[in-house]
């Protein structure tokens, strides 16, 4: 009697649990069903739903843990799939669908390597598998455009890199690794709101990613914003202390904006020996920095403006705008230049360039200014010819007038060859020439203003200097030109 109790008492007790056993299989295959028939639907958040208590379940059952990591694949959240899919192939090894999607998640997630280790493991269980085929390549592809991504950045070929990353993420679409790499090449580029784009995604998923944190300060640093940027890198040092790309970003930002200010604050006070020292230092600190060194060239450009040293501040402005193109004062500084210098041909270039971007009314007139210039610079200078200021006395221009004309007159060259003779003729003419015109203040008005004095009927081609030349000197027999010997003339004044 006590045995039958004592089976009858296990028969009691082992019976439910049996019939719990295959109730509970029934009922996770029925809830299975239900997310297939979501998942169908392409409501994944209801298959997710379905799978989670067919798991609930059945805790050992791989198929359904493959069917949730492929509901969390469908959603965007791969890192949550992995561990589905390496749970279906814990369970069961053999389970080929479980290592697709394992590697696909590890593809996903940028870990190429792994992934090829997962579908070599499909395809050793189906080695016709087309679907493990295909991935295993697109795995190597990924190993191999990081591979190419890694030697150009090195050689800073910036374009290459990104052009590898978005291949790369065709494959990988949630890898923080490589989005970051392009992030980081697309602000050296100085596309900086392709490279904050990119960095925000990842900021909006994981507020805490040091890399996203540097690349958002680097856009910053790069679009001359430093003390912003500063903040930037100081937050993505305290995610991650060690972050050498911040640290060194960090320094550089905080070395720029000082030697910067301590620049301006030297040529604000007029010494500008000193200013152009901190600029010039400054300049060396990160050549990376293109709006950052655009201004501190043209700065260092206007010091030399000051300096009088005008070949170096057109070549500093001439800098800056290789490294900026749009950079409006330096066109402006380089013009000025230009026209201090006399190449009013490159002035005009310039404020054409500048009048097209900004049509304002004092660039207007900035143009027409050397446009001016360049009209009257092809004609003949004849302040030049006579060798005075343009701010010349009349008294001035007479003396000059009297020693140039004494000095190219033909009969004081009648022994030289017939081709000096013809030069001397020539200059002769234009010095009487020019005397004509600066010494009748209306002629002289009309030339300074950049008018054509054949307006004032004025033919130059009919001009006879000699005429000018008696009537200065007084008219015939005033003077002669007599040898004193080979090659040497006095004046004889009547």
């Amino acid at each position: 009697m006590a045995a039958a109790a004592e089976c009858d008492v296990v028969m009691a007790a082992t019976e439910p649990e049996l019939l719990d056993d295959e109730e509970a299989k029934r009922e996770a295959e029925t809830f299975k069903e239900q997310g297939n028939a979501y998942y169908a639907k392409k409501d994944y958040n209801e298959a997710y739903n379905y799978y989670t208590k067919a798991i609930d379940m059945c805790p050992k059952n791989a198929s359904y843990y493959g069917n949730r990591a492929a509901t969390l694949m469908m959603l965007g959240r791969f890192r949550e799939a992995l561990g589905d899919a390496q749970q279906s192939v814990r369970l069961d090894d053999s389970f080929v669908r479980g290592h697709l999607r394992e590697g696909k998640c590890h593809l996903s997630l940028g870990n190429a390597m792994a992934a090829c280790r997962s579908f070599q493991r499909a395809l050793e269980l189906d080695h016709k598998n087309a679907q493990a085929q295909q991935e295993f390549k697109n795995a190597n592809a990924v190993m191999e455009y990081e591979k190419i991504a890694e030697t150009d950045f090195e050689k800073r070929d910036f374009r290459k890199v990104v052009f590898c990353m978005d291949r790369a993420l065709e494959f990988a679409p949630a890898c923080h690794r490589f989005k970051i790499l392009k992030a980081e090449c697309l602000a050296m580029l100085g596309r900086y709101p392709e490279a904050q784009s990119v960095a925000s995604d990842i900021l909006r998923m994981d507020s805490t990613n040091a890399d996203a944190l540097y690349v958002r300060g680097l856009c910053l640093y790069y679009e001359d914003c430093i003390e912003k940027a500063v903040q930037f890198f100081v937050q993505a040092l305290r995610m991650a202390p060690d972050h050498e790309k911040a640290c060194i970003a960090c320094r550089n930002a905080k070395a720029l904006k000082a030697k910067k200010e301590d620049g301006n604050k030297a040529f604000k006070e007029g010494n500008y020996k000193l200013a152009y020292e901190l600029y010039t230092e400054a300049l060396g600190i990160d050549p990376n920095n293109i709006k950052t060194n655009a201004k501190l060239y043209c700065n260092r450009g206007t010091v030399n403006s000051k300096l009088r040293k005008l070949d170096d501040a057109i070549e500093d402005c001439t800098n800056a705008v290789k490294l900026d193109d749009t950079y409006i004062k330096a066109y402006l500084r380089r013009a000025q230049c230009y026209m201090d210098t006399e190449q009013y041909e490159e002035a005009v270039r310039d404020y054409e360039k500048v009048y097209q971007t900004e049509k304002t009314k004092e660039h207007k007139q900035l143009l027409k200014n050397a446009q001016l210039e360049l009209k009257k610079s092809k004609r003949k200078d004849y302040y030049k010819i006579l060798g005075v200021d343009k701010n010349a006395s009349e008294d001035e221009i007479k003396k000059a007038y009297r020693k140039r004309a004494l000095m190219h007159h033909p009969d004081r060259h009648s022994g030289a060859s017939a081709e000096v003779q013809k030069e001397e003729e020539k200059k002769f003419k234009e010095v009487g020439e020019a005397f004509t015109i600066l010494s009748d203040p209306k002629k002289k008005t009309r030339y300074d203003s950049g008018q054509d004095l054949d307006e004032e009927g004025m033919n130059m081609g009919d001009f006879d200097a000699n005429n000018i030349f008696k009537a200065f000197f007084g008219g015939p027999g005033g003077f002669s030109f007599e040898a004193s010997g080979p090659g040497n003339f006095f004046f004889q004044f009547g």
